[in-house]
């Protein structure tokens, strides 16, 4: 599970928070060290092995985050917003972080995400919720080729799947006319 917030062990370097799944699992130290240093290059952090978390911006603790659930080869990731708090040039570069990671080994991710483009940018599937009480309001279904990329954004493809996800949120989201409290006015050209 990779969460928003970073659960990173400050006391711990970034080697350490790493293998400390693969340590608890029994696994020796010398095969620790190396499935370690294997997916630290792969992620882009040689050189910061021996930092500590406070010492890293909050895109290379997110690395880290990944990286240590990653190293246990899970069957499943679990993404709770991880990208929220990211600038946006981070951002970007952690989506095709994933992008590639997904791409060398097709593991099951479940991302939550408010952000429509990184929704349809990393996903196969996307279940729209409604407001509360929040359920599954629709399942869109992203057929756009692999392997993804920025670029991907700006495909006629994804502006249509784009429209047709802001129009199932809209929906959900007016009642009787209104907006969050608000008249429904759009500008002309919007639907």
């Amino acid at each position: 599970m990779v969460f928003q917030q970073h659960a990173l062990l400050p006391w711990r370097t970034i080697q350490e928070n790493i293998e400390f799944g693969l340590r608890m699992r029994g696994v020796a130290r010398e095969q620790r060290v190396q499935i370690v240093g294997e997916i630290i290059k792969h992620i882009g952090l040689t050189g910061f092995e021996h930092h500590f978390p406070g010492q890293l911006s909050g895109g290379m603790q997110q690395r880290v985050e990944l990286a240590r659930v990653l190293v246990n080869k899970p069957s499943i990731l679990l993404m709770d917003e991880p990208f929220g708090a990211l600038d946006a040039q981070t951002r970007v570069q952690m989506q095709e972080l994933l992008l590639s990671i997904w791409d060398k080994s097709r593991m099951t991710s479940v991302f939550v995400t408010h952000d429509v483009d990184e929704a349809i940018l990393l996903g196969d599937r996307i279940l729209v919720m409604s407001n509360r009480p929040a359920s599954i309001k629709a399942e869109v279904i992203v057929s756009l080729q692999r392997p993804r990329c920025a670029d991907t954004t700006v495909s006629s493809e994804f502006v249509k799947l784009k429209r047709q996800c802001m129009g199932l949120l809209r929906a959900s989201t007016y009642q009787g006319g209104y907006f969050r409290g608000l008249r429904k006015e759009e500008p002309e050209g919007c639907s």
